[in-house]
Parts: C-alpha cells; structure tokens; sequence
C-alpha cells in the first residue's frame, strides 16, 4: 500500500508540474516600449518604458526618461523603434532595435541593430550587429538596416529577427531575417531575403494566427513613371516566414486617402478578448493613433487616441502580469497605482 501510496503522489505532483508548465500567465496590464519624440533631441532616441492597465491609457515609467542609456547598448549612441518580445514558455524577453542616433549621425547611414535579453525585464544583456562589418560578403554596401523585430518560429525552434534593408545606390526596400544563436547574442548565419514588396516595405510586424502569418508593414503605391502617390499600412499573408508572402494591396489606415503620414504600426492582442490592437506613428502631427479589429482582416475605419503622459515614437507593446507591473514600479516607478494594490 505504502509503496501504491507514493506511486499515486509522484504520478499527482507530474500531473500538476505539467498543469503548471501550460498554464499561461494571467495578464492585467500591458507594457510599451518606445523611444520619445518630443524634449532634448540628443536624449529623445533611447529607450523607455509605460504600463496601462486597459492598453488605452497610459503612464510612463520613470518620468519618461531612459530605462537605459543607449550609449550603453548601442554602436552609434542612439537607438531607435524598440520591439519587446515575451519569449516561449515565458522564460525571456527579448528587445531589438535599430541603431541609429539621427540627431547627431543623421539619416545617411545605419548598418546594424541592437539585441537584448531579460528574464525579468529590468536587467538587461546587450549586444549589437554591425552587418557591414559582421558579414561584409553581402553587406558591405548596405545603408540601411531599419525597424528590426523578432519572432518565434515554432517549426524552426528558433528566434527569429527580421528587419528592413536598404543597399547604398538601390530603391528597394525588403525585409531580411536571421535566425538568433541561443544567447541571442548575434546570428547563426548571414540574414536573408523575406520578402519583396511591389513597392518596398518599411516598419514590418508580424503575427501569427489560424496557421497564418500576418505581416504589417508601411507600403506605398506608385505610377507609371515610379513616382509614389500614396502611402500607408498594408499587409501581407504566408504560411511560412520566408514566403512566399501574398500581398493584397490594401491600405489599413484611416489616412491613406488624405495627406496625412503614418508610420511604425504594431499589432497586439488584447488581454482576455479576441480583439487586437492595430496602433501608429504618426510623426508628422506628433500623435500616436489606432484601430480594432477582430480578425486581423476588418479593422474599424475611425481612429481612437491613447491618453499618456508622454510623447512615443515608433514603439511596441506586451501583455504582463501584475507581478511584473510590480516590479516594474519598483525599479522605475509610474506604473498606475490600481495595478500595484
């Protein structure tokens, strides 16, 4: 019996270690990652954090200053479009972004992108990717290397990062992508060619759902003689990362048909509900707008504002739990007082 007995508890405690492993985390609140488009314009392109408990209104983390300084993470002194990752069985997050310090650099060139890892969110390991230097090969006329981000291929087992590319002298503007060593430390091999807009594609993100993968990105649409006459959010669809990618030519935005530009459109799922959140730059107008939708296909045709205490610029968002909306405010403070009761 006593031998039946300790049978029976083992086969409990494995049953509830596999529970336990499954369950997903219970979100309450969402964290964004941005870098500020308003203030001191040598401290605007680094790295900050805000936390909302509805994904509407928002407050910044450490009264809106860096969480950490790019001089610290980066080649160039600055960084650029951050997108944060909650990885695989929620045992890391991941950040990539674009190296680049325009305020001081300017816009003529950037070769590479920051990577960074957290089991926390609040220590940070960095590295960064310098493509002309790391793989000269295929990069060594490179001029831009934009808006990267990173996504988890199930099939491959992998991190994979996927970014805009430009070559010195050229028009296109593609998308690459790399599988990350395990450290997320760097690449296993040399980044290749995604995908291949008509028209070139810019500020890519992808989701996947119903065994689809949904790319977002800013498209545009040119005459006869090559030259744009509009610009906005479009997507693309695959059954695979690396295409091939089914483009639908559509513009997603509420201000494709008019003057006004967008940029830098992320997508995230809303806690607890099956509605996502399509949000973008609008960095002419220094605003930062969205849309509904719950099928990744309709979004609603008006725009909605957040409320917040600061002024993002190309950003991304994650779903957390309180536990870590705690932590958060501990080191950094901010965070909305009915999260941390």
């Amino acid at each position: 019996m006593k031998h039946i007995l300790i049978c029976l508890l083992a086969v409990i405690n494995a049953s509830c270690m596999v529970q336990s492993q499954n369950d997903s985390p219970s979100y309450t609140a969402y964290l964004f990652a941005y870098f500020e488009g308003s203030g001191d314009k040598l401290k605007q392109e680094q790295l900050r954090f805000a936390v909302s408990a509805d994904a509407i209104h928002w407050q910044a983390l450490n009264n809106n200053q860096p969480i950490i300084a790019s001089k610290l993470i980066s080649q160039t002194g600055g960084i650029r479009d951050p997108h944060i990752l909650r990885g695989e069985n929620n045992q890391n997050f991941y950040m990539v972004a674009t190296d680049m310090f325009t305020h001081k650099n300017g816009w003529d060139s950037n070769p590479g992108i920051v990577l960074m890892k957290s089991t926390n969110l609040i220590d940070w390991q960095s590295n960064w990717i310098d493509l002309r230097k790391s793989y000269p090969e295929k990069f060594a006329n490179v001029q831009w290397v934009w808006a990267p981000q990173t996504i988890y291929d199930k099939e491959a087992n992998k991190y994979l990062v996927y970014f805009t590319i430009r070559y010195k002298g050229e028009t296109n503007l593609d998308l690459y992508g790399a599988y990350t060593n395990e450290d997320f430390s760097g690449f296993e091999s040399a980044p290749k060619l995604m995908f291949r807009a008509k028209y070139g594609s810019i500020d890519g993100d992808i989701i996947y759902k119903n065994n689809l993968y949904h790319l977002f990105y800013k498209g545009n649409t040119k005459n006869e003689a090559g030259h744009e006459i509009k610009n906005g959010i479009q997507k693309a669809t695959s059954k695979s990362l690396f295409g091939p990618w089914i483009e639908d030519f559509q513009y997603l935005d509420a201000y494709a048909n008019n003057s006004t530009v967008v940029e830098g459109s992320s997508i995230f799922k809303l806690n607890d509900k099956h509605e996502y959140i399509l949000m973008y730059d609008l960095y002419t107008s220094q605003r930062y707008e969205f849309q509904r939708s719950t099928n990744l296909i309709n979004f609603t045709t008006t725009t909605e504002s957040f409320t917040k205490d600061f002024n993002p610029r190309h950003g991304s968002v994650i779903s957390i739990t309180t536990q870590e909306a705690k932590k958060l405010n501990q080191k950094w403070g901010g965070v909305p007082q009915p999260l941390i009761k």
